[in-house]
């Protein structure tokens, strides 16, 4: 089968970064489906590993968390799917990845595609549903039905941000303020449900004085989340919850002591990383986003189109997420 792969950490801009090659099709077994892939997008998990996680022996590693596809090979304990249903999901971090024509994936992490989109449409959403779901209703703990509370959400208009701002909107009785820099993020967070939007740029405590908002109750911080901390800590609500995705150089949790405010890192792999009892959570919040999608309820987080999926492009997809200036998703579709 085609994939593309690499052997050494290098940057985007060398060609050995990425490569095309050829290996193997796996084979079904246990609890794994096979899935023909038909899209991809790209996350900055991608990137991070790519430069960041050495391969071991002469094997190439093959990345990427984000899939659309059909299943067409079934172990002998799969009892959620059969072949030729259309399925999406976010992968295994600890297995080979997506960036494949094929590729064999626990059944308890993948749910049913949405009906009403198209491969690439979909395969911009399952890592950040399942990121953005776990970090507000898992880690956070936010109720559904109180409509007293607020959020923040630093570095809202990203692929997660996205995603994260439609469940707040659609799900909860959250007032949502979302930070952007520019024209064009701000007016997409606002059209995705955002109820105010401050500009990161700023001190946050300035921008809360300047628009008279109140201390938020949640804080999610996706990026940058060092260079935010002491303004976090400056705007949260006293015994608030503060949530990020991120990896900070140092983060120093002392200052949050004074206001009582727990702190919750979100890792979406972990359920999969370590074959937790409740692994199977990440089957039904993918089939509960797809309902949501499938009744209008969200919208995929698509940005860019990127094309085939092949090594040349991928390299284009990683430099540019590796700008920090993507709107939404990056997909790729088809060999």
């Amino acid at each position: 089968m085609k994939a593309i792969g690499y052997k050494e950490n290098l940057p985007i801009e060398d060609v050995n970064s990425l490569q095309d090659i050829e290996l193997n099709t796996p084979k079904a077994a246990g609890r794994d489906i096979l899935v023909e892939i038909k899209a991809i997008s790209v996350n900055p998990a991608d990137y991070k590993v790519r430069a960041g996680m050495p391969v071991e022996g002469d094997d190439w590693k093959v990345i990427g968390w984000d899939a659309t596809g059909i299943v067409k090979e079934i172990g002998e304990d799969v009892s959620l799917f059969k072949v030729g249903d259309e399925v999406w999901y976010a992968g295994d971090f600890t297995r080979q990845g997506s960036y494949a024509q094929y590729q064999v994936v626990d059944e308890r992490i993948v749910g049913k595609k949405p009906s009403s989109l198209s491969f690439p449409e979909a395969a911009a959403l399952p890592l950040t549903s399942l990121t953005a779901y776990e970090l507000l209703f898992d880690r956070l703990q936010v109720s559904k039905d109180d409509a007293s509370k607020s959020i923040l959400v630093i570095g809202a208009a990203g692929g997660v941000g996205s995603i994260l701002v439609q469940l707040a909107k659609k799900l909860t009785k959250l007032n949502i303020i979302g930070t952007a820099s520019r024209e064009e993020t701000t007016d997409w967070l606002k059209e995705l449900g955002a109820d105010a939007v401050i500009n990161h740029r700023n001190k946050l405590s300035e921008e809360f004085e300047k628009y008279n908002l109140a201390a938020p109750d949640y804080i999610v911080s996706l990026n940058a989340t060092e260079q935010h901390a002491d303004e976090i800590v400056k705007v949260i609500k006293p015994q608030g919850r503060f949530g990020f995705i991120d990896d900070p150089k140092t983060f120093n949790v002392m200052p949050f002591k004074l206001k009582s405010v727990s702190t919750h890192w979100e890792f979406m792999f972990t359920r999969s990383m370590f074959q937790t009892e409740d692994m199977i959570e990440q089957h039904h919040i993918l089939n509960e986003v797809s309902s949501l999608i499938d009744n209008g309820t969200i919208k995929t987080t698509l940005g860019e189109n990127f094309g085939v999926i092949n090594a040349e492009n991928l390299r284009k997809a990683h430099a540019f997420l590796e700008t920090g200036k993507a709107k939404g998703k990056i997909v790729l579709e088809g060999f």
